[in-house]
């Protein structure tokens, strides 16, 4: 049985099933029995809760511009960690073990982090993985506009829409005016980061992994990593700058990327066994 069917409307099925083979043969996968991904996706939405419920608590008159600044970019930090848990969950790695408990986890991420479907993305991305940096890449510009911005708002365009936007703008207005949350907390904690979020995700995750090298894209991934220190890779992104490794290993959870990036560099270079 296919790893995404149980959880998946019938129509999402038949796409997933059809795209959900392994595009490599160097996979990692997770034994089934793990629970480490469910521990480090219950403890990122944890944070983030917990988090944002202090941030949308405080008196920010009090705050100086520094500390305001590392709340916003704490809270962006979290927001990207929702967005990476619910991708993990669409590579079935968060629980592998029940992909029931799996898929909740990827739609619970997604509802918090901007009321996504999930059902929608998961599609979505498998074709990325299928079809990485072409015209039938969902992720990837319009191949004429290939400059940042023309490539981010055509990203978000292919993911965004009128009715999440809504359905945004109803649940700020009933938390201001219900729970009377100040306007400044929930821009500077809520709103803000979770836009600065989709920036960083797609320069980190999309713009800079995908983007054509100058002697042209590397068949069949079509994606290059971006070697940073550990501590670096995943304050940036979550490790998602080891982006060659993802695609070549979809179905390995985000925080075994620099593993498997060691072990890539150790077959190619065997006098360089540490990363950074």
């Amino acid at each position: 049985m296919s790893l995404f069917s149980e959880f998946l409307p019938k129509q999402s099925k038949t796409v997933v099933q059809q795209l959900e083979k392994p595009t490599s043969h160097q996979q990692v996968k997770l034994k089934s029995e793990s629970t480490t991904g469910l521990v480090i996706a219950i403890a990122i939405i944890a944070i983030w809760a917990t988090s944002l419920i202090l941030l949308l608590c405080v008196d920010i008159s009090k705050f100086n511009t520094l500390t305001l600044l590392l709340g916003v970019l704490w809270q962006t930090f979290l927001y990207t960690g929702l967005f990476i848990t619910a991708h993990d969950a669409m590579h079935g790695v968060v629980f592998p073990g029940n992909s029931k408990i799996n898929h909740f986890i990827g739609s619970l991420s997604l509802l918090l982090y901007g009321c996504l479907s999930y059902n929608k993305l998961i599609k979505k991305h498998w074709i990325h993985h299928h079809r990485p940096a072409s015209e039938l890449d969902p992720d990837f510009h319009d191949g004429k506009h290939k400059n940042f911005f023309a490539w981010y708002l055509n990203f978000m365009k292919n993911y965004w829409s009128w009715r999440q936007i809504i359905a945004l703008m109803v649940i700020y207005n009933v938390i201001h005016y219900t729970l009377h949350i100040p306007e400044e907390n929930l821009n500077y904690f809520w709103a803000i980061p979770s836009v600065l979020s989709s920036v960083q995700l797609f320069y980190f995750g999309t713009f800079l992994p995908h983007q054509e090298p100058k002697d042209g894209y590397s068949e069949p991934h079509r994606a290059q990593t971006i070697s940073r220190p550990v501590w670096w890779s995943f304050i940036t992104c979550y490790h998602f700058g080891y982006h060659e490794e993802h695609h070549e290993s979809p179905h390995a959870p985000w925080w075994k990327l620099p593993e498997i990036h060691l072990m890539k560099r150790s077959t190619i270079n065997p006098t360089s066994v540490a990363i950074r």
